[in-house]
C-alpha cells in the first residue's frame, strides 16, 4: 500500500466517523449546528441553601446547620435544613425547615420537640425523610437520648404533613 492509498484510507474513515456522529446528534449538513428533536427544558437551579436566613431565635449565638440536602422535584427546587442556636456547651435540640425555590423557609419541627437530627433527605417523590434522637420523657437525661425517631414530611393542599415513629433506642 502506498502512503498516499494509506492517507486517502484515513480520510474515507474520518468521514464516515464524522456522518455517523453527525447523524446521532442531528447535525445539519449545510451548517453543522446540533437540532434536537425537542428543545431542552430550563434547568431549574437547586436552593441555594448557604443563603437561607432561618427563623430561629438564638440570642447571642449564632445558627448552627447540622444537616441539609437540596433537590429539584417535578421541575421545583426544595431544599430541607436542620439547624439548632450554637451554645458554648452541649448541643440544643434541632429545628427544621423547608425551603421551595425562592421562598420563605416553613418550619417543619420545632426544637421543643427534643430531637436531635442525624439524617436528613428528600426523597424522589419530594417527601422528606429524617432519622433523629430523642428522649421518652423529661425524667431521662439531656445526655443519653433513649428514643430513636423516624421522620417523614409529604406535601398536601394544605402544606406539610409529618409522621413519626419512635422506637426505644437499645432496640433500634
Amino acid at each position: 500500500m502506498h502512503a498516499r492509498s494509506g492517507l486517502k484510507h484515513w480520510v474515507l474513515v474520518a468521514a464516515g466517523c464524522a456522518a455517523v456522529v453527525g447523524g446521532a446528534l442531528g447535525a445539519t449538513s449545510a451548517t453543522g449546528a446540533v437540532v434536537t428533536g425537542h428543545q431542552a427544558e430550563a434547568v431549574v437551579p437547586e436552593v441555594d441553601l448557604a443563603k437561607v436566613q432561618l427563623p430561629m431565635e438564638c440570642g447571642p449565638f449564632p445558627v448552627a446547620v447540622s444537616l441539609k440536602a437540596s433537590a429539584v422535584v417535578d421541575g421545583k427546587s426544595l431544599g430541607v435544613l436542620a439547624a439548632h442556636c450554637q451554645a458554648d456547651m452541649g448541643t440544643p435540640p434541632d429545628q427544621v425547615f423547608v425551603v421551595e425555590g425562592a421562598g420563605r423557609p416553613v418550619e417543619l419541627l420545632s426544637d421543643r420537640d427534643g430531637y436531635t437530627l442525624t439524617e436528613l433527605t428528600i426523597r424522589s417523590d419530594g417527601s422528606i425523610r429524617g432519622a433523629a434522637r430523642g428522649y421518652s420523657s423529661d425524667d431521662v437525661p439531656r445526655f443519653s437520648p433513649d428514643v430513636v425517631v423516624e421522620l417523614m414530611w409529604t406535601q398536601s393542599a394544605r402544606g406539610w404533613a409529618k409522621t413519626e415513629t419512635r422506637t426505644p433506642a437499645h432496640t433500634a
